[in-house]
């Protein structure tokens, strides 16, 4: 297979639905690309029912193209991580992988424009993120959130109106930035940095006002983001956590028992918000983010430092702190599914707390004049359609 024979299956993998967001080839199955949270077979001219071992190592091979890091990756761990550009249709972040004895490969299509914030559909409160001068701004969720996209929309509001220098370690480079008030230099692990904590060490000498870290994946560059935040520097950066208790939770885990009263200090200094997502089905199609949005206050300060207890959980600052633009996942869910973009079903599976958005689903009803019971016909029986006892027979009356 050559590189434009793989082009043309790209293409018309992109071609079958405007909503592809990944692309999967594996051993045993067809062409598949995921579009709105599923995965669909695409049909191809020459036909291709089930892909073989070897052709899928053909196309990991024309991916890696000779790359001697990336072919040592792949043959010492399992798996690498790389990026390939379907000329200026499409860039790609991509995992190749070993399993059965076989390869198989998973294509992240990355937006060739940046999107902004209100594009989307994020509250406008995550614009603060950009405002701030120093600190730690933490973006979270699982695989495929959009974690990245969002880091990315929050550096080019930066980059379209501060005039600094910013440094973007990625793993690997995603979006493509065009210069404008901001000087913006991207490194790339493995062709630019070794490590992201030994590339976060360099960059603290590189003279930067933003620090983009693409993941915070061990003590060592927790550690050196925590310092670079405390020096002056603003630091993005992701973790794989599912709401703000669990991702300050992660990062206290990582430090041993006798440090984590001092890393709680430091943290509480620096940390200014945590971003966390999920997305969800919306109705009719497509897929919607479901956000959590903690920032820094001295409640959240408070927690930080002496850890959550009754009336000082994550989740009750949040919930108190709506007038700031905060959000909890169960206040995302019900303003979902009241303004119609996600049915009932879907707002449960993504609630935080069943109980506190069944109850706000029932509320959202009544205002509305729906019933909030399958039960109904019910009403008093008359007392004179009620039945009678029975008589009690006249010698169970003497006894």
């Amino acid at each position: 297979m050559r590189r434009n024979e793989l082009d043309y299956i790209l293409s018309t993998l992109l071609d079958f639905n405007p909503e592809v967001s990944d692309i999967i080839f594996t051993v045993d199955r067809p062409l598949q690309v995921e579009a709105a949270g599923q995965l669909l077979p695409v049909p191809i001219t020459p036909p291709i029912d089930r892909l073989t071992p070897f052709q899928t190592e053909m196309i990991a091979l024309n991916i890696i193209a000779g790359n001697p890091r990336l072919t040592e990756d792949l043959q010492r761990t399992g798996s690498c991580d790389s990026s390939y550009t379907l000329g200026d249709r499409a860039r790609f972040r991509i995992n190749i992988f070993s399993q059965r004895g076989a390869y198989s490969i998973v294509l992240r299509k990355l937006n060739a424009q940046i999107p902004s914030i209100p594009d989307l559909n994020l509250p406008e409160v995550i614009s603060e993120a950009a405002k701030e001068k120093t600190g730690l701004v933490l973006v979270t969720g699982a695989t495929g959130s959009g974690k990245s996209t969002t880091l990315a929309s929050l550096i080019e509001e930066i980059n379209a109106t501060k005039p600094i220098h910013i440094i973007t370690l990625e793993d690997p480079v995603e979006f493509i930035y065009t210069q404008k008030m901001a000087t913006i230099n991207q490194r790339e692990l493995g062709a630019d940095f070794d490590t992201f904590s030994n590339g976060l060490r360099a960059a603290m000498r590189q003279a930067p006002k933003v620090i983009l870290v693409g993941e915070m994946r061990d003590r060592a560059t927790v550690e050196i983001a925590l310092s670079a935040a405390e020096t002056g520097h603003l630091v993005f950066s992701t973790l794989h956590t599912i709401d703000a208790g669990q991702t300050i939770n992660r990062i206290l885990g990582l430090f041993e028992t006798e440090e984590q009263e001092q890393v709680r200090y430091r943290l509480a200094d620096t940390l200014r918000w945590v971003i966390s997502q999920r997305l969800a089905p919306k109705v009719g199609g497509g897929r919607f983010p479901i956000i959590e949005i903690m920032g820094a206050n001295l409640r959240t300060k408070e927690s930080i430092m002496q850890g959550e207890s009754e009336g000082k959980s994550f989740y009750e600052i949040i919930d108190a702190s709506q007038t700031f633009g905060w959000r909890t996942f169960d206040y995302s869910c019900l303003d979902c599914y009241k303004r119609g973009i996600i049915t009932e079903e879907t707002a449960l599976f993504f609630a935080s707390k069943r109980g506190t958005v069944t109850r706000g689903i029932d509320m959202i009803k009544k205002t509305r004049g729906e019933t909030t019971s399958n039960i109904s016909d019910l009403r008093m029986t008359p007392q004179m359609d009620r039945p009678k006892p029975p008589a009690i027979p006249v010698s169970l009356k003497l006894k």
